[in-house]
């Protein structure tokens, strides 16, 4: 065993590293925020978009047959326009010979635009009680009504039966409706129509302080006199004969401009002015009732739109705000939905794709007459990087020891401040291994310690792994053997979860079988390998040599050079027979820094070699066919997946529970097919897959907040260094194993 010395200015590498580590975990705060902020908007554009369909904090409920023993016999049987001048309720009646035409439920995109297009054909104006969210959605309609000198009044902002909520809430509908007017038209308005109510008789025990309390804050409630029933969509002649008043009396007329289907309101709305200007009627606002019964009955000012008020102020930038938040909301949400749709569908695909090859690869693989050639026996170079391994240099090496292959092993200790490289050197002599050299440098980080291993080494096939992984004695050997095959440029071998033991250990352990070695399978076969593990890899000297060995631009150097093999146009494979047991991170904190380098780095080295997309040969096949798997499977569908848990919880609370939970154990089901068929081909044991539900219940979030934070790291430009993970060293080679 040899030893090469430590340069100078060692000792002051820890210092630097704690001052870099600072500022980097400085920058990282608000991007973590950030990205807590994004998830956050995401969520009440969600809840605002269910709130204006009534997903969210929907009631359905509608009372009838209750007691109205409460209320006043006068206002019972009195006209349809209550009002509450000077804290006393009284009402109003409609002339005779007089028509108050109200619309209920708008406005609405298809059947307001033509209610008004008819009203200003004939000159009649009418009162439109509209539904708050309705405005917030089509604002642009609302301030087409009020500038065509109709009257609008408010009918809640959610359509909900008012008598079944409480004091907060009725002030909320109210509140909410006068800002999207204010919004849409520049207005408030003083007139109100309850949902589901009718004439003045239907007034009832719990509705009747409803009314009491909205006339104390100045509304006028307006009920009516004769329902055209057009919701029923009994015809168009009986829409006509239900809405006209008996013996020239004058009434408060309802139709609807929303609701449903109103083909029929539209086609009876002409027939009906007509019929009533023939006999002598004419029509007008509630307003303009009110003003013709006199300035007593009137609620202020003059005209057909007396009931409205000019916005001003914080109200009317506050309409202005929420119109552009539902405007945003209007857009997002589908536009969302339509995404997912894409993300579950290519999902899906890859799962299929994955399957299929991964079959394909297991039997060409495993077939007895399949050779890469001529077995491959000569020494290799086994490069150990290590940066304060102190408690798991010793496994390293006592495993190479017992490897079957001729092997030297050259452990570089890069600027370590806890005895690593003494560790190694006892190691070495307690064993008696004379193949081991132990290198000493600068902290310089992970490729600069590969790169000194690779100029060291001895051999023409130089093996790359972890200080915190241990191989099995077959290990060497089968990795080493596609070598045989001289295009064969790097080899990536299978690395497992050796504590796996915990939770989070059994989590990891589901991905590494599922998600790193199936995936390994399918772009083995199509020749477009992006990554050859850390923990256990195998080059070509020359190869390494010739795309200039691990680069420092990336924080994936290893990603980074299985790249560079491609573009070089040497020929990446999977060995799934070579096995290497590493020690995953045993905490969320250390676990989401692993994750956070590994998601940011293979950004930096997708756009570091974006021009293979362009570039001939197996450059531009890697650049064409895996650059876009990479970025499909493993950036953008994992980056909207969160979504998708966003909408199923969405749907499970406010939709449909038992739709949503089918859906989601529907998609668990084909994960969890596709694991199981994974862990059959690593003959792995099947209980550990009963963590599958809970892993994606916690342990897949991490991972796409985790992307997120990546993607706007990207974004806003930053910059890591090689983190050093906290080791436990429990991780040995398994008995039995090899």
């Amino acid at each position: 065993m040899t030893t090469t010395p430590p340069s100078r200015g060692r000792r002051r590498a820890p210092t630097r590293m704690k001052r870099v580590a600072g500022k980097a975990a400085a920058l990282q705060k608000p991007r973590v925020i950030l990205a807590l902020l994004l998830l956050l908007a995401l969520t009440s554009v969600m809840l605002l978009d269910g709130y204006l369909r009534a997903e969210v904090g929907g009631d359905q409920r509608v009372r009838s047959g209750a007691s109205s023993s409460d209320v006043p016999d006068d206002i019972l049987d009195g006209g349809p326009i209550l009002t509450f001048r000077g804290g006393r309720a009284g009402t109003v009646s409609v002339p005779d010979k007089t028509i108050a035409l109200t619309f209920d439920d708008g406005p609405n995109p298809t059947w307001t635009p033509q209610v008004l297009e008819i009203l200003e054909e004939y000159d009649v104006p009418a009162t439109f009680f509209v539904v708050g969210s309705m405005v917030s959605r089509y604002p642009d309609i609302v301030k087409d009504l009020v500038d065509q000198g109709n009257e609008v009044g408010i009918h809640t902002f959610t359509h909900v039966d008012l008598s079944y909520q409480s004091d907060a809430r009725v002030t909320r509908e109210m509140t909410q409706t006068q800002l999207a007017l204010a919004g849409a038209a520049g207005i408030t308005t003083t007139l109100f129509r309850a949902p589901y109510s009718s004439e003045t008789d239907a007034i009832d025990n719990y509705s009747w302080p409803v009314y009491q309390e909205l006339g104390e804050d100045g509304y006028t409630s307006v009920f009516i006199d004769t329902d055209s029933d057009d919701w029923k969509r009994p015809g168009v002649s009986k829409i006509v004969k239900w809405a006209t008043p008996a013996e020239d009396q004058g009434a408060s007329v309802l139709f609807h401009d929303a609701g449903g289907e109103r083909s029929q309101t539209i086609k009876a709305l002409p027939r009906y002015i007509e019929k009533m200007r023939a006999k002598g009627y004419t029509f007008t606002t509630i307003s303009g009732v009110m003003q013709e019964q006199g300035p007593a009955a009137a609620p202020g000012g003059s005209g057909l739109q007396a009931a409205h008020r000019e916005a001003t102020g914080a109200p009317l930038y506050e309409g202005k705000a929420l119109v552009a938040a539902v405007a945003v909301a209007e857009w997002t949400v589908p536009a969302l939905s339509v995404g997912l749709m894409v993300v579950g569908v290519a999902v899906l695909g890859r799962f299929g794709m994955m399957l299929l090859l991964a079959r394909r690869h297991y039997r060409q693989r495993n077939r007895r007459r399949f050779s890469w050639g001529p077995p491959v026996t000569a020494p290799v170079s086994v490069i150990v990087p290590a940066y304060n391994e102190k408690e798991c240099i010793a496994n390293t090496l006592e495993s190479l020891a017992r490897s079957t292959h001729p092997i030297e092993i050259i452990v570089v200790d890069d600027g370590s401040t806890d005895g690593t490289s003494e560790i190694a050197r006892a190691v070495a002599d307690s064993l008696g291994m004379r193949n081991v050299r132990v290198v000493r440098q600068e902290n310089a980080g992970k490729p600069a310690a590969l790169n000194n291993g690779v100029r060291s080494a001895s051999h023409d096939i130089v093996v790359m792994m972890d200080g915190d992984t241990v191989f099995e004695p077959d290990t060497v050997r089968q990795l080493v053997q596609p070598f045989a095959d001289p295009e064969v440029g790097a080899v990536a071998g299978n690395a497992k979860v050796g504590n796996r033991d915990t939770v989070i250990g059994a989590w990891q352990h589901i991905e590494y079988v599922m998600g790193f070695n199936l995936d390994r399978r399918m772009y083995d076969l199509l020749r477009c390998m992006p990554t050859i593990p850390g923990a256990i890899g195998a080059f070509r000297r020359e190869a390494v040599l010739e795309v200039g060995g691990m680069s420092e631009d990336t924080l994936a150097e290893d990603t980074d050079i299985t790249i560079a093999m491609h573009r070089a146009g040497w020929r990446v494979v999977y060995q799934e027979h070579a096995r290497a047991w590493t020690e995953a991170p045993g905490s969320l904190r250390q676990l989401w820094s692993q994750r956070y380098r590994w998601s940011y780095g293979t950004m930096q080295a997708l756009w570091k070699h974006r021009k293979s997309l362009t570039d001939k040969g197996p450059s531009g096949r890697f650049g064409r066919v895996g650059m876009p798997l990479v970025v499909v499977f493993q950036i953008v569908t994992p980056v909207f997946a969160p979504l998708i848990d966003v909408f199923t919880a969405y749907s499970m609370i406010f939709i449909d529970f038992g739709a949503a939970l089918l859906a989601w154990l529907a998609v668990l089901a084909v994960q969890l097919v596709c694991a199981a068929y994974a862990f059959r081909l690593d003959r792995e044991k099947y209980r550990y897959l009963l963590m599958m539900p809970l892993q994606q219940l916690a342990y897949r979030q991490m991972m796409y907040l985790v992307l997120i934070h990546s993607c706007i790291t990207a974004l806003t430009g930053g910059r890591l260094r090689w983190q050093k993970l906290k080791r436990t060293g429990e991780v040995g080679t398994p008995a039995g194993a090899g």
